[in-house]
């Protein structure tokens, strides 16, 4: 198993490890429960060192990367982060991912852990022009600090003016805790927040300090397990369930981030085609009716034929109620419409409601 530089922080804090995509990372430290509520109310810090970062450069790397994603960064000022499917030529996804513009030459794409290799060998497959890509990943760690009082918190350790960073925009030189980082604002938890990009031997010192510094404001440690519910809540997909090489990023309701108009990229086709034909299956978020939290993979049914499978499901902390994210027939989309989810062989009554189940008025 791999570990981040933060390993021994999170076993002196009593972090409960668990492997993931072949990390060794913290589930969870106080509790799941009490970690998301503390997010939501005030702040939370997070390890996210496993993820992956690939730079990619060159005379043609902008060119290129048009031609790899789904969006279109050909608009896209300096220090602007852009959220993108990357797909295969059926229009299933191979990840999705961020991309930091730097300059037109320079981009940094940041991808999800268990997808790094998967993802640089794509890359690699396809380079065109005059264009480099290293896997630079090892050399990086990446702290996130999310919930209201992120910005308040984050401000006491640093001299930038954090308020003027806007939402999916970075600023690539900021002195964080001494220490030399990148600074962005994008999120994984439906709240305000930051993420540092620091040098992994930097990261143990910056973690420290973040935490010492703002347990006044409530920070505190927190882990995969709310890390998973607090994104859950907000209707953001995780890889391998809302999105997958079978799952096309319209079915998973990102057609905002799939731009048909570009003169192409890998997959346009199949895309362009699926969206002309009507999609058959699409994601929907539904509440339980009956007692029972749905987990992914669950069958979806009605009047005992299956019509879909739960990509995502638990107890939303936050709403006090047992949701779910399934990949079900277009047909039974609409809000208020029932069905059952398939428990333990046992047909469970559910309906189907507005997503994202939680949505948080802050400034972007």
């Amino acid at each position: 198993m791999k570990k981040t530089p933060l390993y021994d922080n999170h076993l002196a804090l009593n972090g409960k490890m668990i492997e993931f995509g072949g990390w060794l990372l913290p589930v969870e430290y106080t509790g799941i429960l009490e970690e998301h509520r503390q997010v939501r109310e005030a702040a939370g810090l997070f390890d996210v060192s496993h993820m992956g970062e690939i730079l990619v450069r060159g005379r043609d790397a902008g060119a290129f990367l048009q031609e790899l994603l789904t969006n279109d960064l050909s608009k896209a000022p300096d220090s602007k982060v852009i959220y993108s499917p990357m797909c295969y030529e059926n229009g299933g996804v191979v990840d999705d991912l961020l991309v930091y513009k730097y300059a037109d030459d320079h981009y940094l794409l940041v991808v999800n852990a268990a997808n790094t290799d998967k993802d640089f060998a794509w890359i690699k497959d396809h380079l065109s022009g005059h264009v480099e890509a290293v896997n630079v990943s090892d050399a990086w760690a990446q702290l996130a600090i999310q919930g209201p009082n992120a910005e308040k918190i984050l401000q006491e350790v640093t001299d930038f003016p954090l308020s003027g960073i806007r939402f999916y925009s970075f600023i690539p030189d900021v002195m964080v805790c001494g220490v030399q980082a990148m600074v962005s604002r994008t999120g994984y938890t439906g709240e305000d927040g930051f993420e540092l990009y620091i040098p992994a031997d930097k990261a143990p010192k910056v973690w420290e300090s973040l935490l010492e510094l703002g347990r006044a404001l409530g920070l505190v440690p927190v882990g995969l397990g709310a890390r998973d519910t607090l994104r859950f809540e907000a209707a953001l997909p995780l890889y391998g369930h809302e999105l997958s090489a079978e799952i096309t990023p319209l079915e998973a309701g990102l057609g905002a981030f799939v731009k048909l108009d570009k003169d192409s990229f890998i997959g346009k086709d199949a895309l362009l085609n699926q969206h002309n034909q009507g999609l058959k299956r699409r994601l929907a978020g539904f509440e339980m009716v009956g007692r029972g939290i749905p987990r992914s993979g669950y069958d979806i049914a009605d009047n005992g034929s299956r019509i879909g499978f739960v990509t995502s499901g638990s107890y939303s902390p936050s709403l006090g109620k047992n949701l779910g994210l399934a990949m079900m027939d277009s047909r039974y989309c609409q809000p208020g419409t029932e069905f059952d989810v398939i428990i333990r062989n046992k047909a469970v009554r559910a309906k189907v409601i507005e997503i994202p189940f939680y949505r948080k008025k802050y400034r972007k």
